[in-house]
């Protein structure tokens, strides 16, 4: 299958009205239980069964051949096929469990193994962050772009890799290192909605040591197509099998800052 920016933006439409639709569900959820899937910090709610099953449903009706990789999914669909749906329901499950209303949806579109375009909805403040390969990043309609300034100008946004806690130690070292090199530091516990402050030019930065592929798919793409950086903490490319991976991102000039940083506090 070639690529094609029109048939992109008509898959990114179906991701948004799905999106949209799958929000009535978060925004209307009450009386939320939470259930541990591996320990006590990671957590499943039957919202989030219910935003995946709605999606899958609206996609899999206007596009029969898709295939899935999804965070509530047992079995995953190979990465590699025509036309791939990467969809994170609710992240932030933990902020939603707790009424901390900081949460998204998350989809990308991939077509062999390739994001070509991908929304992330926040539903509590009603902003749609989109991109299409090649075609810029957008949140509610309107381009966005990263920052143009360094780390020492910029907020540091960072995740605590929460079900991996022995790299808590490297985490919170690399925090401090930032805090005190940038403006400031934020925990808000959303991948998708951290690398969407990236892309907006909120934040400067942002890493966590940890992450799903689901976590950041659409993500990284909105922040590649809103001018910036994204690779792993090491500098390195993402794992094309879609296993675990840490993950960078940031504004050109930040991202050199914290490679200077690091390079300047190993000698």
């Amino acid at each position: 299958m070639s690529y094609s920016v029109s048939h992109c933006q008509a898959v990114l439409d179906l991701i948004i009205s799905a999106e949209r639709e799958a929000a009535g569900l978060i925004l209307e959820a009450h009386e939320i239980l939470a259930e541990a899937k591996t320990d006590h910090r990671n957590v499943v709610t039957e919202y989030d069964r219910r935003v995946q099953e709605l999606l899958i449903t609206r996609l899999r009706e206007a596009l029969p051949d898709a295939r899935f990789f999804c965070e509530e999914m047992n079995a995953q669909d190979h990465l590699d096929a025509g036309q791939l749906f990467i969809i994170d329901p609710i992240d932030g499950t933990m902020n939603f469990v707790h009424g901390f209303h900081h949460s998204c949806i998350s989809v990308a579109y991939a077509e062999r193994g390739v994001v070509r375009a991908g929304a992330i909805y926040n539903p509590y403040v009603d902003e749609m962050f989109t991109a299409i390969a090649g075609q810029g990043a957008w949140l509610n309609g309107r381009p966005i772009h990263v920052t143009g300034a360094g780390l020492s100008e910029s907020l540091v946004c960072f995740g605590s890799s929460p079900y991996a806690p022995e790299l808590a130690d490297r985490t919170f070292a690399l925090t401090k290192a930032l805090f005190t090199a940038g403006l400031d530091v934020r925990r808000e516990a959303s991948a998708a909605l951290d690398l969407c402050s990236v892309a907006a030019g909120r934040a400067g930065l942002y890493f966590e040591l940890q992450l799903s592929l689901w976590d950041y798919a659409a993500g990284v793409l909105i922040v590649e197509e809103a001018g910036g950086q994204c690779c792993t903490i090491d500098g390195g490319c993402f794992p094309s099998d879609g296993s675990k991976t840490s993950l960078l991102a940031g504004s050109p000039a930040a991202v050199s800052d914290f490679f200077r940083l690091v390079e300047q506090s190993s000698r």
